[in-house]
């Protein structure tokens, strides 16, 4: 059998997608080099610490826990080795201005809520479970491929599936197959927050998306999310890998449209067979490609995509812990003009929608005795808006301590807060996210499965990209299966036998 040690890979970004793709060639006998511009793994899965509280930077929902058991097991490991990953019952409170809802993966439960705030609804949960069942189980193999061809995206497996796509309806359309009130209809579609899209506009095959929820439930993981990335760097450097921090790669080292490596910040040049780009993919196209080599991907063409919205975030250190669950989604009292401020206006809300998480009633951890770290994150638009972050971000920052105050229920937080830190879209462009998309590229049917940036990228040979802005997607679960991806791929292009639970390997 070929052995994948004679093979050098190098992957730009220790993200949630580089460091699967580079654990499970890793384990499989490649010899595998993270190249990371941070002093820390993670991107946007690191963890921001400071005085005592930590928070997570960016993912704090972990859904379809499974694929991140597989990809560890891939990896040669077992996860609960590593990880203490703790089930959340209710998954999260969605509070209305007159409603309140927990979901739960208990059925009579949420069946038992339902009737209870929603009269004469009960029955279409049973009905959305069911249907949904069956899309999720069609659909799934599908994000599994690599869509290296054109084959592949009229495969049976895509043939089969294509029926129950719901093309040219949206998330919110295809919920009204199962509800009649609008605020239950949004209870199952702010999901479609976690793709940086409106539920009006979201595609309605994304139904999948609270079903999953709903099927496998959503979990926390002890110390933040981003001990995910950290246990994954741990089992990495276990493997053999060289994790390069603080080691900024400045461009592609290219030989026509074959890439030969890497050339980083300090002028040195790193060669190897094949390179993984985990970088944003905006700015990877933009930035590390030399000019002119691109043309389905031109900068000019990458910045005529559609891409999500942006978010605005407050990272609170308090000296008091609240009564609030561990996740609270705030409803705005007319979500439709806030969803539409957000994705056609394109300006700031005056009632906002936001979501708190109050991790530490699970995780102590998370801050000294007594106190508390609080995520909070309002969605907002992105840079392509006309938006003055730093003549608007202290106006706004009040806006949300506000209305955390008097819809949150913290009437007395300004006096708790001894730490602070704050991130305005104009924050997250700083990172190298193109125009501060939090959720990278939008997921439109033109930006999905085939029609999304390829893992094997099309214009560059021996090139792969992994993590959001490609597929299957944003989003902690698809991320990881863009490593896996990755990592078959390579491990096929080289004769390396290997067990994936991929559906496709």
């Amino acid at each position: 059998m070929p052995n994948g040690s004679q093979k050098h890979i190098n992957i730009i970004g220790a993200g949630p997608g580089g460091l699967t793709a580079a654990m499970i060639l890793a384990n499989r006998g490649f010899k595998v080099t993270i190249f990371e511009k941070e002093n820390q793994v993670g991107g946007r899965n690191a963890a921001i610490v400071q005085n005592g509280y930590k928070f997570d930077t960016g993912p704090t929902f972990l859904m379809m826990k499974f694929i991140l058991d597989e990809v560890f097991e891939e990896a040669g490991r077992h996860i609960d080795d590593y990880l203490n990953c703790v089930k959340l019952e209710p998954m999260y409170r969605l509070q209305f201005t007159d409603k309140r809802l927990e979901p739960t993966t208990n059925r009579a439960a949420m069946l038992q809520q339902l009737e209870a705030n929603f009269p004469g609804n009960a029955a279409g949960y049973d009905k959305f479970m069911a249907v949904e069942k069956k899309r999720f189980k069609l659909m799934y193999p599908c994000l599994q491929k690599d869509y290296a061809s054109v084959r592949q995206y009229i495969s049976s497996a895509m043939l089969r599936v294509l029926p129950r796509l719901s093309i040219g309806r949206s998330l919110f359309d295809v919920l009204g197959d199962y509800f009649r009130e609008e605020k239950l209809k949004l209870s199952f579609t702010f999901q479609s927050k976690y793709l940086g899209m409106s539920a009006w506009d979201c595609p309605g095959a994304f139904a999948i998306l609270p079903y999953v929820e709903h099927a496998f439930g959503v979990y926390h993981v002890q110390g933040g999310l981003s001990e995910i990335s950290e246990a994954m760097a741990k089992v990495a450097r276990e493997l053999g890998v060289e994790i390069r921090l603080g080691t900024p790669v400045k461009q592609l080292v290219l030989e026509g449209k074959k890439v030969l490596g890497v050339a980083l910040a300090t002028g040195d040049k790193v060669l190897a067979d094949e390179t993984v780009i985990n970088a944003d993919f905006g700015y990877a196209m933009k930035h590390l490609v030399p000019p002119g080599v691109l043309k389905k991907y031109s900068p000019e063409n990458v910045d005529a995509r559609e891409y999500s919205c942006s978010t605005f975030m407050l990272y609170l250190g308090l000296d008091k812990v609240y009564d609030l669950p561990h996740h609270t989604i705030f409803f705005a009292g007319d979500y439709k003009k806030n969803i539409t401020d957000i994705f056609q206006a394109k300006q700031l809300s005056d009632d906002i929608s936001f979501y708190i998480r109050n991790a530490s009633v699970t995780d102590p951890s998370l801050a000294p005795v007594g106190h508390s770290a609080i995520y909070v994150l309002v969605p907002v638009p992105n840079r392509t808006a006309n938006i003055d972050w730093a003549k608007e971000k202290s106006a706004f920052r009040e806006r949300v301590i506000a209305a955390m105050e008097t819809r949150g229920g913290m009437t007395d937080l300004r006096q708790h807060i001894r730490e602070e830190i704050v991130y305005t879209p104009q924050t997250w462009q700083d990172m190298n996210i193109q125009f501060g998309a939090t959720f990278n590229l939008a997921h439109s049917l033109g930006q999905m499965l085939y029609f999304r940036p390829h893992n094997q990228f099309e214009e560059l040979d021996n090139c792969y990209l992994v993590g959001g802005g490609t597929h299957p997607g944003s989003g902690l679960p698809t991320i990881y299966e863009s490593g896996r991806i990755a990592a078959n791929l390579i491990a096929r292009r080289y004769g390396v036998k290997f067990v994936s639970k991929n559906l496709e390997a």
